[in-house]
């Protein structure tokens, strides 16, 4: 495992999107997930001394791709965005598609199709290092709003996050998790759930980066067992 992740929080206060700065430790290249703004990405990079090679995008929406152009100047960096969305990105210089793989030194992300909250989202995982980018896909007890897809888009995208490992960790596109604890069950799993992100919120902490195991126990959407139960929560 190579791959290290650092949370940042963007538009603090408003849309609370979290952006990630990558660092890939045997090769020393790093990168952007969801370049939201890019003021507080640029702190980040000055803070780890990194200088970004890549932004990869999850999905069109301004909130996760206001950043790009600033950052494009500063770093002399590639925007690698979903295939599907290619034409809604300014300055987009690769696409990608489910089944393809990007290699980030020596970190391999293969790219999984996220259709629901838009047509064209996608999934960035990265299998060796058990690490999930879920851009609007996957929140913490939630799902992002279906904006262009549908339910049924949205509950094929959740089976295959389902099927990953249990000790993946994800990473959403926002800190929505204050808002999803009225959907924690009163169980084991609630509890413990709690008790992790409890402390972080307190704190103002990060409470991205949640086992996937864990999400599967608690995430209401990702409890339901078949499509016609799915289709009754909207």
């Amino acid at each position: 495992m190579s791959l290290k992740v650092f949370p940042i929080l963007c538009n603090a206060g408003f849309m609370n999107n979290y952006a990630y700065l990558l660092y890939d430790e045997k090769s020393a290249i790093s990168a952007i997930v969801d370049a939201s703004q890019a003021n507080p990405i640029i702190e980040a990079c000055e803070q780890h001394r990194l200088e970004p090679k890549y932004i990869l995008v999850t999905h069109h929406h301004d909130d996760h791709t206001g950043g790009n152009e600033k950052l494009k100047s500063k770093y002399n960096l590639e925007i690698v965005v979903p295939q599907a969305e290619m034409s809604k990105i300014k300055g987009a210089d690769m696409s990608l598609k489910e089944g393809d793989e990007f290699v980030l030194g020596e970190s391999r992300a293969k790219i999984i199709g996220g259709a629901g909250h838009t047509k064209g989202h996608i999934l960035y995982y990265f299998e060796q290092d058990k690490t999930l980018f879920t851009g609007d896909v996957l929140f913490n007890l939630n799902i992002g709003w279906l904006f262009e897809g549908t339910p049924e888009e949205m509950w094929h995208t959740l089976q295959k996050i389902k099927a990953l490992p249990d000790d993946v960790r994800f990473y959403c596109g926002h800190e929505y998790t204050s808002f999803g604890l009225r959907n924690l069950p009163e169980n084991e799993a609630g509890k413990k759930y709690l008790s992790y992100v409890s402390p972080l919120i307190n704190q103002g902490l990060p409470t991205t980066g949640m086992l996937l195991g864990l999400e599967k126990k608690c995430n209401p959407f990702l409890q339901v067992e078949n499509l016609n139960e799915f289709l009754k929560m909207f």
